[in-house]
């Protein structure tokens, strides 16, 4: 039985009349000095006198259906065995179980014997006695088995079974999914083999080194990048000797030393990205493009690096390389006027974008000679900029194109030059275009887009942003856009367009599935700021199954409460409802 809240007094006398019929009684330690409440009082009967306490023996474990998998994998007696986790089944080929816990503890609780030479100078040499004769009944009983030692006995952890070749694979998935760092930093540390396989080079293909203090005082950024220099001294020949891929992030005084030893010690690097780096020299990129024969990618993006050391670099290593990031400056044009002098024929990727600090000065761009000095060029980006194209000289020919360009982005925030004109221009002989980014671009027509060859387009992003959309006039003739890539399309951007009501109903008509025909294609769809009506939207949703995004804010034809972005099958099924359900705005 059991008491709680009774006075101390009372307890007491409780207490001793129980004791005396033979009654145990047990009473824990007050707690009020910690603070605690009182424990209840715990009153339990004490056993008979003679009575014996007999354990009940265990009942035998019922087999389970995943034991006889088990025996089926690894039957006893083959020499493999099988550990289960979470995730993952292993068969491994050495016989035995791995050690129990208990086993593992002891033997790191076993105290190492030291060497020879020292224990026998710390103990005297004892003298040696003459062991008495067996007697002849204990020289007839065999000898006991010696008991083996956990050293001797079962053998480490599955973890040290795994051949080194199949845990740097491991590794190596996990670092193409997250990057080396952190992952390899800690995984060196859990155990010897876990380090060795850590430190294999193939897996510090993709580095990035940013400076350790950013934003501080500049006498103590210095410092740090020096500390950190001379830990990339020692890593870049024993970690860094297979690297690939590096990049360098807020770097001002020791870039020309860091370039220097990826020179010396990463002969297979391929892409370098110079991210806010100052100090950027001509001898350090021309030494860096002799040293390194497989670079073909360079990102100077937002770096302050002067046009006479990229176009030095770009005539060293201009035959093989294959893309190049700029920030537009008064200094681009020196660089541009490189590639157009076909210094870069195999160029494949060219994006050309501003700074935080944005440029009025417009880039003037001729067409033709890009075309030519740049033909097997695949993405073409000029993000941000205003620009004015050079018209083309009285009778001149038409440029070759870019017959092999898939991505054209022209977004701009603000007012450009881009017309039809300049449009087909550029694209005339692209008729693998699969991308075509015209934010911004107001002076762009259906009738302009009609005309261009390429029939596959998968992304077309028509969006106006910013103060255009308010100054836009209506327009008509978006059915030209959808009945020409109804079946390619993937993502198409409306936003800010100002087509009428029957407009939209007739172009979002043409991916209306019809018996025997596929699904449209479409799963991304922006009609922010448009004047779609509810049942435009309800026939699109129930025609594109795929459908997975789809923004209709500030679209006025619709009920209050829809006018929303949605995100997910879910979320554009509830918008269906909710547009079937609810009655038409006044």
């Amino acid at each position: 039985m059991a008491t709680t809240g009774s006075s101390a007094p009372e307890a007491g006398r409780r207490a001793g009349a129980e004791r005396s019929r033979g009654v145990s009684v047990y009473k824990p330690c007050p707690f009020r000095s910690l603070g605690l409440p009182r424990a209840p009082l715990v009153v339990m009967a004490a056993p008979a006198s003679g009575q014996v306490r007999r354990r009940a023996r265990a009942a035998p474990r019922p087999r389970k259906a995943e034991d006889w998998w088990w025996d089926r994998l690894a039957p006893r007696g083959s020499g493999y065995h099988l550990l289960q986790s979470d995730n993952m089944l292993l068969v491994l080929s050495e016989p035995g179980p791995a050690r129990p816990r208990a086993q593992r503890r002891a033997a790191r609780r076993t105290p190492r014997q030291p060497p020879p030479g020292l224990r026998a100078a710390a103990k005297p040499k004892a003298r040696l006695r003459p062991k008495p004769a067996p007697s002849p009944a204990a020289a007839r009983a065999p000898a006991p088995a010696p008991t083996p030692t956990p050293e001797e006995g079962q053998d480490a952890g599955w973890g040290d079974r795994i051949p080194l070749e199949i845990l740097v694979q491991i590794f190596g998935l996990l670092v193409a999914a997250d990057g080396p760092m952190p992952f390899l930093g800690r995984a060196a540390r859990v155990c010897r083999r876990w380090q060795e396989a850590a430190s294999q080079p193939a897996l510090w293909h993709t580095v990035t080194l940013s400076s350790p203090l950013v934003g501080r005082p500049a006498k103590g950024g210095v410092k740090a990048e020096k500390k950190l220099l001379a830990s990339l001294e020692w890593l870049m020949p024993n970690r860094f000797s297979q690297l690939q891929r590096l990049t360098l992030i807020h770097w001002k005084s020791q870039v020309h030393p860091v370039l220097k030893l990826v020179g010396e010690c990463c002969p297979r690097l391929t892409f370098l990205k110079l991210s806010g780096c100052h100090g950027v020299t001509a001898d350090a990129l021309v030494m860096l493009a002799k040293a390194c024969c497989q670079l073909h990618s360079l990102d100077l993006q937002h770096s302050m690096v002067e046009s006479t050391a990229v176009v030095s670099f770009l005539e060293e290593a201009g035959s093989r390389m294959r893309r190049l990031w700029l920030t537009y400056s008064s200094q681009t044009t020196a660089i541009l006027g490189a590639l157009l002098g076909s210094c870069c024929p195999q160029l494949q990727v060219l994006e050309v974008s501003t700074g935080i600090n944005r440029n009025s000065i417009p880039l003037q761009l001729p067409v033709e000679a890009l075309q030519k000095g740049c033909p097997q060029l695949q993405v073409l980006r000029l993000l941000n900029l205003m620009w004015l194209p050079k018209p083309p000289g009285r009778g001149a020919a038409p440029g070759p194109g870019f017959p092999s360009l898939e991505e054209l982005c022209l977004a701009s925030s603000t007012c450009n030059f881009v017309s039809n004109e300049v449009l087909g221009r550029l694209l005339h002989g692209s008729p693998n275009l699969r991308l075509l980014d015209l934010r911004g671009c107001a002076r762009i027509t259906p009738a302009g887009l009609q005309d261009l060859p390429c029939r596959e387009l998968e992304q077309l992003h028509l969006g106006l942003y910013g103060t255009s959309d308010r100054l836009t006039l209506a327009k008509e003739g978006s059915p030209l856009l959808t009945q020409k890539w109804c079946h390619t399309l993937r993502e198409l951007d409306l936003s800010g367009q100002w087509f009428s009501e029957k407009d939209l109903e007739q172009a979002l008509a043409a991916f209306l599935s019809t018996p025997g025909s596929s699904h449209p294609a479409l799963c991304s769809l922006n009609l922010r700021g448009t004047r779609v009506t509810p049942s435009t939207v309800s026939s699109v949703i129930s025609s594109c199954p795929g459908l997975l995004y789809l923004n209709l804010e500030s679209c006025r034809c619709l009920p209050r409460g829809l006018k929303r972005a949605y995100r997910g099958l879910e979320e554009v099924q509830w918008c269906l409802e909710q547009l079937l359900t609810s009655p038409s705005p006044s």
